[in-house]
């Protein structure tokens, strides 16, 4: 899509006298132009001329663009290692930028704690990676980066300033970044696992992850009176169980699900399967069943869908 868009800014004339139908130019203010005019985006403006992305930015929209500023980007090229972006590769650039990106005119007020889909393409079909964003506090992406300045209008959508770079999301990025899952976190790093869970959702998958809620979690310890905190379940019950919920089968989005289909999860041996009959998508685990209650959260090496209750192996 990017190629077939022409580079640079557009200037727009209209008409301002009817009398002798004369015209005079009226300055453009696109994404584009902001970030050119702005000595604080220079190295933002260099990244989208390297990516060849200043067309598309250019363009109608509207885009909604999240903006990191110098420091902020700064300290992303130092992290990676490329240190300018003269030394950063071209595809590297493309996605990072793309990630910063939604469609739509997203204003603050529009903004809700939540998942939004951004316009960096994952290679998985026409999927695009998720953004967490998180009102608690402020506005803040995936768990580290922060909004500093607002509903910055232009021509073509909105800016929104940020003070860090949101780097490219994987399995790992979601579970750390909503606090929704925070007692899966606890759960995949608990002392005497054998599996490095973080490690493992780290890697190039592609995973599918049904990842209980905390209040699932809570629905799992009160279901057996000597469980009062995760701690309490044995080790390697507990460890069956996190294997129970990730299938390496591939990124099944919401729309790949179908009626009985059987899901061969990590856990040895043992699958589940799902049931689009009821209203709400429910998987039929050997011990129990859970509802799909959010689906399609997107990283780049796989993709989460939320449940209500702790599935468990015959």
């Amino acid at each position: 899509m990017f190629g077939l868009l022409l580079l640079g800014s557009a200037t727009i004339f209209t008409a301002c006298d009817n009398d002798d139908d004369t015209t005079e130019p009226v300055e453009s203010n696109t994404i584009v132009d902001y970030v050119l005019s702005d000595p604080n985006f220079s190295l933002l403006k260099d990244a989208v001329v390297k990516a060849e992305l200043d067309g598309v930015l250019s363009g109608d929209g509207p885009f909604t663009v999240f903006a990191p500023d110098n420091d902020a980007f700064q300290a992303f090229l130092n992290t990676i290692g490329t240190n300018t972006i003269e030394n950063t590769p071209k595809e590297a650039l493309v996605a990072v930028l793309t990630n910063h990106v939604l469609s739509g005119n997203v204003k603050s007020t529009d903004l809700s704690t939540g998942y939004f889909s951004t316009l960096s393409a994952t290679g998985f079909g026409d999927a695009t990676t998720s953004v967490f964003i998180n009102l608690d506090g402020g506005v803040t992406i995936n768990g580290t980066s922060k909004v500093t300045a607002a509903d910055v209008a232009v021509d073509n959508g909105v800016i929104h300033v940020i003070d860090a770079v949101i780097d490219l999301p994987n399995i790992v990025t979601f579970a750390l970044a909503d606090p929704n899952f925070s007692s899966l976190v606890a759960a995949l790093t608990a002392d005497g696992l054998s599996t490095n869970f973080v490690e493992v959702l780290s890697g190039n998958g592609p995973f599918t992850v049904f990842a209980p809620t905390n209040a699932a979690f809570q629905a799992l310890l009160d279901s057996n009176p000597d469980w009062n905190s995760l701690s309490d379940i044995p080790t390697a019950v507990l460890e069956t169980v996190l294997l129970y919920h990730v299938t390496d089968a591939g990124n099944v989005r919401s729309t790949s699900l179908t009626d009985d289909m059987m899901v061969n999860t990590l856990a040895s041996g043992e699958s589940f399967t799902i049931d689009l009959s009821p209203a709400t998508p429910t998987i039929i685990a050997g011990g129990n069943t859970a509802q799909i209650i959010a689906t399609d959260v997107q990283g780049t090496n796989g993709v989460i869908h939320a449940i209500d209750t702790v599935i468990l192996p015959e």
